[in-house]
């Protein structure tokens, strides 16, 4: 099973094992990463979720106009790698992926 390494706001990293077909979002709520609060549930209605990819970002599709305008709203600095965690879905090709967790998710 693929692997996601998030590298938490206070510098640990906590490694995940997430099915092909799961959000690292929800990998991230299901295994207690506080960091990330995912409190739209997956529906890209926030920025609560807000990661900056830091490998494979190549291998993701274009962020959607939706996802686009809820990172308008993100509470911490939008880079070029910035992404909402409920919308990276986790495929065999983003194995190893490394997220780093943004500070502030409020």
């Amino acid at each position: 099973m693929p692997i996601v390494t998030y590298v938490c706001p206070e510098g640990e990293l906590e490694q995940v094992e997430v099915p092909v077909g799961t959000s690292i979002m929800k990998a991230a709520v299901s295994h207690g990463i506080e960091s990330i609060v995912g409190d739209c549930g997956g529906s890209a209605s926030c920025a609560t979720c807000h990661v900056y990819v830091e490998s494979h970002l190549d291998k993701l599709p274009p962020k959607s106009d939706n996802e686009e305008e809820m990172l308008g709203d993100a509470a911490s600095e939008v880079l070029p790698n910035s992404r909402l965690g409920c919308q990276v879905v986790m495929s065999d090709d983003l194995a190893s992926l490394v997220v780093r967790v943004a500070p502030e998710q409020w």
